[in-house]
């Protein structure tokens, strides 16, 4: 149960002051909201300023140089309204002591503007100078008020995040009135570390983050956001520990295997595995023959060969009388994976089966009978495995693949399907070391760091768009020798409609080029469609594959050399080598065409010289990191720290030891919280949406 003294932090945002149903709709766009959760007061509070407007100048008019952010206080002299009919803009005379300033206002309203700046009254005006011929302008203020108004405006004013149709000043009346909820809540964090960082308690941080005295106080390395910050890495580390604790760390199942079936399966595979794959291996075998259960992430760059590592696994899983599951973010990737594990698995007598939402009713029922009755070794699935129909004769391993597209609740929902079956996460995204401790807690590793033999190095080459014509004669050349080409389409924003209309754009221009030559997959077509796009594009029949980012186009063809990415600009580093990844996949020389539209912007250009200097996944993900953050283990969501609403990597990351190192001593001296500091630190993990964590505590 939630602490009672959080009940006000958690009521609906509706009862702040400016936030009706319409707002709060607009909020939730903007907010990183938990799944199916309307915006709450804390949701505010944790919105963090994307800056500040420093009102604290008040100089004379004399003293006032063009281009400065000032507050003026002057006296209302004349309004010189409009002519009809005219464009000119509406202009209100001020003067103080010292000289005189000219208000201007484009299409206003007159009647405001009597109101609020009556003649012969004085006024304070906030806003930017300008000069205009031999006096001073001020171009739309910002701020218009009276005595009782300047005394209410604070000195240095904060800037939210904002979305179509949310005013700023929506925004901070919301924050300002949510600050007035805030309950006075027991300490956290030890003494020592409180008076070594000088840090303010939790209260008195957000108000200083949402009413700072100086620009400084609401930075992110100022001490109110750097505790908000520590607050926030020490909650995911701490609920990462109780996961693990409570649902990993607890005795398994030992499966050793007798080596046959993976014999069988080395002997059919058309290649040796590389030193990597047979450490990984060998590690895996271990952990499963291991009466403890296994949590292991097995962490390869893009066609590192996870896929046989996992195969092997379930080999000895089979061997010891179980079955495994693989589950995988989109159809297409769990139809893939189905496809490289059935190539293989026959020649050990595996069976294995696809289970997937878009399935006909009666297949998905004959798959799930023969998986209760044990007929099946290895099921290979989407979300549709989660499903509560889905059972299983003996569920001894787990496989998910693309971690940071399922949250901590799928996987364990998937986990409680078997008797403590072990658990295997894929990632095909290099993680940073930085980051793997924060994302993965004390989970076992593996990492494929070699590429399969054979392999040649992916030519990358960034072009302007003014050489479209090049790229396109370098496709026809492609074609003709018989390769295949991919042509992502840009992401022109996250909307399926427009990434497919682009999409659809470059195919009908591709097409006309080369008539029946080109086919085209995206996110809003049918599952027809798409089989029928990537059937064809397999067999040679359309050599060229429009694509966008939406669809996770997995394929993995051979004889694909050219990978076009169309404004490569807009594309973040991972996404770029994931994308890349796709091609050179043979001995075939591959080649990738970045194409950008100019003038490129600092950040986008360093990314395109990372993606030319380099193939390792691991030096482009602590790249990426410095440059977009990292993903969202405890969630789905992938921008800025994983999972993390303040924490930022650039600034932040010095803190990730010590909020380690706290959340282990707690596990150590206090385990299930019970404690005075116990009790405050399930407070702390309620306030970050790490609840998941208390209930775990509660079943036991």
């Amino acid at each position: 149960m939630r602490p009672d003294i959080l009940n006000p932090l958690f009521a609906p945002a509706t009862g702040l002051a400016g936030i009706g149903d319409k707002t709060a709709t607009l909020l939730t766009r903007l907010l990183p909201l938990p799944e199916g959760v309307q915006p709450r007061v804390i949701d505010l509070l944790l919105t963090a300023p994307t800056g500040t407007v420093d009102r604290r100048n008040r100089p004379t008019l004399s003293q006032a140089l063009p281009g400065q952010l000032v507050t003026l206080e002057v006296v209302v002299d004349q309004h010189k309204p409009v002519p009809r009919h005219s464009r000119a803009p509406y202009r209100v005379h001020c003067h103080d002591e010292t000289g005189a300033l000219t208000l201007v206002f484009f299409h206003p309203r007159t009647d405001y503007l009597d109101r609020a700046l009556p003649v012969g009254e004085t006024r304070y005006v906030s806003g930017t100078v300008e000069a205009w011929g031999d006096r001073l302008q001020m171009v739309h203020p910002d701020r218009i008020v009276d005595a009782e108004g300047l005394a209410k405006l604070p000195p240095v004013e904060t800037i939210y995040p904002l979305t179509a149709g949310l005013k700023r000043a929506t925004v901070a009346r919301a924050v300002e009135d949510a600050l007035s909820k805030l309950p006075q809540l027991a300490e956290w964090q030890h003494k020592g570390v409180t008076d070594q960082m000088r840090w303010p308690s939790f209260a008195d941080a957000l108000r200083l983050l949402h009413r700072p005295e100086v620009p400084e106080d609401a930075a992110p390395e100022g001490l109110a956001w750097r505790r908000i910050a520590y607050d926030e890495l020490l909650a995911g580390q701490l609920a990462l520990m109780l996961v693990r604790k409570r649902t990993v760390k607890v005795s398994g199942i030992s499966r050793p295997g007798t080596g046959e079936k993976q014999s069988a399966i080395r002997s059919a595979l058309p290649f040796g595995l590389t030193g990597a794959q047979g450490r990984s291996v060998a590690e895996i075998g271990e952990d499963l023959a291991s009466p403890e259960r296994m949590v292991r992430l097995l962490q390869g760059d893009v066609g590192s060969g996870k896929t046989v590592v996992a195969l092997m696994a379930m080999a000895q899983v089979a061997e010891a009388g179980q079955q495994s599951a693989l589950m995988a973010p989109t159809e297409i990737l769990a139809r893939q994976h189905f496809a490289t594990l059935s190539a293989f698995a026959g020649a050990a007598g595996l069976t294995v089966a696809l289970l997937t939402g878009k399935d006909k009713q009666a297949e998905r029922r004959a798959v799930r009978e023969k998986l209760e009755r044990g007929e099946i070794n290895i099921v290979v699935g989407t979300h549709a495995l989660f499903q509560q129909e889905v059972g299983f004769k003996s569920l001894g391993l787990v496989v998910v693949d693309e971690q940071h597209r399922f949250g901590v609740h799928q996987r364990l929902a998937l986990s409680a399907k078997g008797e403590k079956p072990d658990f295997l996460v894929m990632s095909a995204t290099p993680i940073p070391r930085t980051l793997l401790l924060t994302l993965y807690g004390d989970m076992d590793v593996s990492r494929l760091d070699e590429k399969p033999p054979g392999r040649k190095p992916i030519a990358t080459r960034a072009l302007s768009d003014d050489r479209l014509e090049d790229v396109i004669s370098g496709v026809g050349r492609a074609i003709e020798a018989g390769n295949r080409v991919y042509w992502v389409c840009p992401l022109v924003e996250e909307s399926e409609q427009v990434d497919a209309s682009a999409a659809e754009d470059r195919f009908a221009a591709l097409a006309l080029v080369f008539p029946g030559k080109v086919a085209l997959v995206h996110g809003r077509q049918d599952q027809a469609s798409k089989q029928a796009a990537l059937a064809g594009f397999q067999s040679g029949q359309t050599p060229v594959l429009v694509a966008t980012t939406v669809v996770e186009v997995g394929v993995d063809v051979p004889e694909a050399t050219v990978m076009v990415i169309e404004h490569a600009e807009r594309f973040g580093l991972a996404q770029l080598h994931q994308l890349r990844g796709r091609v050179g996949r043979s001995e075939r020389a591959s080649s990738c065409l970045l194409v950008y539209k100019p003038p490129l912007g600092e950040t986008a250009r360093a990314r395109l010289e990372v993606m030319r200097e380099t193939e390792d996944g691991f030096r482009i993900a602590e790249e990426d990191l410095k440059l977009r953050g990292g993903g969202d283990v405890l969630g789905t969501r992938q921008s800025g720290m994983p999972g993390f609403r303040l924490a930022r990597p650039d600034v932040h990351l010095d803190m990730l030891e010590m909020a380690r190192d706290d959340a282990r001593l707690v596990m150590e001296t206090d385990p299930d919280l019970k404690g005075e500091r116990g009790d405050a630190l399930r407070a702390l993990l309620y306030l970050f949406d790490r609840d998941h964590a208390v209930r775990l505590l509660g079943s036991g």
